[in-house]
């Protein structure tokens, strides 16, 4: 039998001050510009993607979870350079679907972050490359190897980084 929320208070997930709120995007936006222009290699964290995840699965609100993504991710676009729009579609999606499916499964649970982080971070490579070729009209090199090390990258950091913002919820 699947656990339900059963209180309001359950279905509205946790609460967090407004300057983690607001500042955790903007420091891992800024961060994501600026790391990878001085050490190359630091490309494959998406700490943007990690914050959208995290903050639409805890709020459990579609609705917040598609706004999150699609604020984060165009400041991603805004700040990298790309095409204005593809971080902003990319991460709109995902921050919909994570806050759908933390709906419905347990978010405590490590074993579910972490394959939560992984299936997601792919979902985000595979979308970014759709909308790059398709929609963008650019060739783009790409190798699944390599998106696949991104994603277990990512899951590991992912985990990290969910482990202090659950420090950081409103208690009563």
């Amino acid at each position: 039998m699947a656990m339900m929320a059963t209180t309001r208070r359950e279905m509205e997930g946790p609460s967090y001050p407004w300057f983690i709120v607001l500042a955790l995007p903007l420091l891992a936006v800024g961060l994501q510009a600026y790391l990878p222009l001085r050490f190359p290699r630091l490309d494959a964290f998406n700490l943007p993607l990690l914050v959208v995840i995290y903050f639409s699965i805890a709020r459990r609100s579609p609705i917040a979870g598609t706004l999150t993504g699609m604020v984060v991710g165009l400041m991603q676009d805004a700040l990298t350079g790309r095409a204005l729009g593809v971080n902003g579609i990319s991460e709109t999606v995902i921050g919909f679907l994570a806050a759908s499916l933390g709906l419905r499964i347990d978010i405590e649970n490590h074993g579910a972050r972490l394959m939560i982080n992984f299936l997601f971070t792919l979902l985000y490579g595979f979308l970014y490359l759709l909308i790059i070729r398709h929609l963008v009209g650019i060739d783009l090199n790409w190798s699944w190897w390599h998106q696949l090390l991104k994603a277990a990258v990512n899951t590991v950091l992912g985990f990290a980084l969910f482990a202090l913002l659950d420090r950081t919820q409103q208690r009563e």
